[in-house]
């Protein structure tokens, strides 16, 4: 029997643990398009400031700013040199919760370093389109000769806990067990680097982890109402998944995946193990989902409350409906634009916002239809 069956025939004796997604029916586009920005960079992550500008992140290398009044900014002065290769580069981007009055930005790139490259973050003030002061708070180890699986998506909690994605790095799978190192993990720092005293590893070698168990996870989103950091990663075929995180616990991978490998060889037979954490949403097929947002405003009236994902291989955005932490029908739009969704983000204005990744990718606004 197929990996695939097998985590099927499981969801269906374990109902209400999780949610095997396959397919959604394709929602009426109900909404209207407007393009704010083209011909961007293979853009990435993006941050709402509080006067409604947005940062945008490129990922060859390059931050920009995009104003209602005057378009796209040129490239922001001084960042940093980024490994941009295959999967890295400039990545997500995230402003400080006072940024009214420090004016202090966040950002997640690739760099090189000795015998390799790694997920970095830094942070900077940003002043006359330049950044100042750029400090290096954090860089994953080890480093890995690679391109690939670099994670990098970053959320703030309530109480101003940076949470920052890393991947397992593609070949070292096995890693994402080993709490004493970076690999297939999310983090947990204060916003000047410092370890929180109650993260759960304080005592290893990486006392910054906060979860583990991961395989490349591109969506990390605070939820409005509860707080809940949850994040969502990409599985191999099969098995992407969402989850809400719990300090120090054990996703799983890869010791528990419902995906199988790309040459259709077997990850591992089991789809759950105690001690290991099952995923809110599984989707087989995978849909390579990056970015995601809970709605919360009034502009969608119907979607309070729902999630909100990009799928870069099924090229469209994702609702997903949400009962509390139970999902519900899923559905999608923007499919027929044919275009890879990197990053959503809902803005102050109620409207939704979409990174498209491509050579020339757009940044997209999303409001009801009248």
């Amino acid at each position: 029997m197929k990996k695939t069956t097998i985590a099927k025939s499981l969801a269906a004796l374990l109902p209400g643990l999780f949610l095997v997604a396959g397919a959604s029916a394709q929602a009426s586009d109900n909404i209207q398009v407007k393009e704010l920005a083209t011909k961007l960079a293979n853009p990435w992550g993006m941050t709402f400031l509080p006067d409604g500008d947005l940062l945008l992140t490129e990922r060859k290398g390059s931050i920009r700013r995009f104003s209602f009044e005057n378009g796209l900014s040129e490239p922001v002065a001084n960042t940093p040199a980024v490994e941009a290769v295959n999967q890295g580069g400039m990545l997500d981007i995230l402003a400080d919760p006072d940024y009214a009055s420090n004016q202090t930005i966040y950002f997640c790139y690739s760099r090189k370093g000795e015998g390799g490259n790694s997920s970095s973050v830094a942070k900077a003030t940003l002043k006359d389109n330049a950044l100042e002061g750029v400090t290096t708070l954090f860089v994953a180890e080890p480093l890995v000769d690679n391109g690939f699986h670099f994670g990098c998506r970053l959320a703030f909690d309530a109480d101003k806990n940076l949470y920052i994605t890393l991947g397992d790095r593609y070949k070292y799978m096995d890693e994402a067990q080993n709490t004493d190192n970076h690999l297939g993990k999310i983090v947990r720092i204060r916003p000047d680097g410092a370890v929180p005293e109650d993260n759960p590893f304080v005592d290893g070698q990486a006392p910054e982890v906060f979860t583990y168990g991961h395989r490349n996870v591109q969506g990390l989103t605070v939820h409005p109402k509860t707080g809940d950091v949850w994040a969502m990663e990409h599985g191999p075929q099969g098995g992407d998944e969402v989850n809400k995180l719990s300090k120090g616990a054990n996703y799983g991978w890869p010791v528990i995946t419902y995906g199988i490998d790309y040459d259709d060889s077997i990850i591992s037979e089991k789809t759950e193990q105690k001690g290991m954490e099952q995923p809110v949403i599984y989707w087989d097929p995978s849909i390579a989902p990056s970015g995601m947002a809970f709605y919360d405003k009034s502009a969608f009236a119907d979607w309070q409350g729902d999630l909100l994902v990009g799928a870069l291989k099924f090229t469209h955005l994702r609702r997903i409906e949400m009962e509390g932490d139970k999902p519900g029908e899923q559905h999608e739009y923007l499919k027929d634009r044919g275009e890879r969704i990197r990053d959503v983000e809902v803005g102050p204005d109620g409207l939704i916002y979409v990174l498209t990744d491509a050579p020339k990718g757009k940044l997209l606004q999303l409001s009801p239809a009248k």
